[in-house]
């Protein structure tokens, strides 16, 4: 993460969710919105990860509250909301972050268990949660969605995985709707970025470097690149940015 030193102040006061936020991007986007002032509140399956998320954000001066929550939970996700209301009294950023990739099986031969999951966690679970959230979103508050470069390519052994990152990109249109005008909503597509998620591909060095050339900027992207981007549509620096896309992914094609 860039020096605190260096970055704006953009969220003091506000009060920010972030799913699935207690490693990888998730976590850098908790990070990034804590060190530009917002109260963060993090979340994700194991009550040990949140808690030692919660500890490695308080290091670094971060208001920061940690709620376990499976997002195809229904109680979970309510209590996720309510809690964050109880300890801060609003909520003014939501950033969806929750996504699965079960099996790397051909499209073909995917399981319907396996697809009903990618749908629950990675689409479904983003309606739910602002269903609960919506009614206590300030004026001005802001979503961002967690798509990926995969929504615009789906891979063949992440089909169903891409196939659901591509339904996040409508889904995104159809929330900006919604919840116009005192809610934005936009989404951020991320590149092939090395984290635990997505260590079956960026493991394997050959793999990796045909990514990498598939960029203009020959490398690929870093949690901190998805947690910039993040910000910026999440603060008022992009208050007459909504329904948007923005693509992080090194020059990557992007098109439908």
């Amino acid at each position: 993460m860039a020096k605190t030193n260096n970055i704006a102040k953009r969220f003091d006061g506000k009060v920010a969710i972030v799913t699935a936020s207690t490693q990888g991007i998730g976590l850098s986007i908790a990070e990034r919105l804590g060190l530009e002032g917002a109260s963060v509140v993090v979340s994700s399956r194991k009550q040990k990860n949140v808690d030692e998320a919660v500890e490695k954000l308080k290091g670094k001066g971060i208001e920061v509250f940690g709620v376990v929550c499976h997002v195809s939970n229904a109680q979970q996700r309510k209590n996720l909301i309510d809690k964050t209301l109880q300890k801060y009294g609003k909520i003014d950023v939501v950033v969806s972050n929750a996504a699965a990739n079960p099996s790397v099986d051909s499209i073909l031969v995917t399981q319907e268990s396996v697809l009903d999951k990618l749908w629950e966690i990675n689409v479904k679970a983003s309606i739910l949660i602002l269903q609960d959230a919506a009614p206590h979103l300030t004026k001005g508050s802001s979503v961002v969605l967690i798509s990926s470069i995969a929504g615009y390519h789906p891979q063949a052994a992440m089909a169903m995985y891409g196939v659901t990152k591509t339904a996040l990109l409508g889904l995104n249109k159809a929330l900006a709707t919604a919840m116009a005008p005192n809610t934005r909503v936009n989404c951020v597509a991320p590149g092939f970025v090395p984290t635990h998620f997505a260590n079956f591909i960026t493991k394997d060095a050959a793999i990796r470097k045909q990514l990498e050339e598939k960029t203009l900027l020959n490398r690929l992207g870093t949690t901190e690149d998805m947690a910039a981007a993040t910000a910026f549509l999440a603060s008022d620096d992009a208050s007459y940015i909504t329904g948007e896309t923005v693509v992080v992914a090194g020059g990557m094609p992007s098109r439908l």
